[in-house]
C-alpha cells in the first residue's frame, strides 16, 4: 500500500467532529470516488480546523498517534492497485 508522509483523513460517515493526533494532514473528504481535491491543512497554533471543501471539523488530540482517529476508521488508506 502507498504510505503517505503526511496522514490523509476522510469523513465518509459525516461525523460532526473528527479528532486526530497531528496538526498537519490532508483531507480527502470521502473515500473515492466521492472524494474532493486532497487538500493540505495546517492547524498551526490552533487546536482545530475546518476543511474548506467538506466542512469537516478536525480537532487535535495529543493523546492520539499520527494515524489514529476518534471516531475510529477515518484514516484514508490508498488501495494498492498493483495487487489487484
Amino acid at each position: 500500500m502507498s504510505d503517505h508522509g503526511i496522514p490523509h483523513f476522510h469523513n465518509d460517515a459525516g461525523h460532526p467532529v473528527v479528532e486526530i493526533g497531528v496538526k498537519e494532514f490532508m483531507c480527502v473528504g470521502a473515500n473515492p470516488p466521492f472524494d474532493h481535491p486532497h487538500v493540505y491543512l495546517d492547524m498551526g497554533d490552533e487546536a482545530e480546523i475546518v476543511c474548506p471543501y467538506c466542512s469537516t471539523l478536525y480537532r487535535y488530540n495529543p493523546a492520539l498517534g499520527p494515524k489514529e482517529t476518534i471516531p475510529a476508521g477515518c484514516l484514508y488508506v490508498e488501495a494498492d492497485l498493483k495487487a489487484v
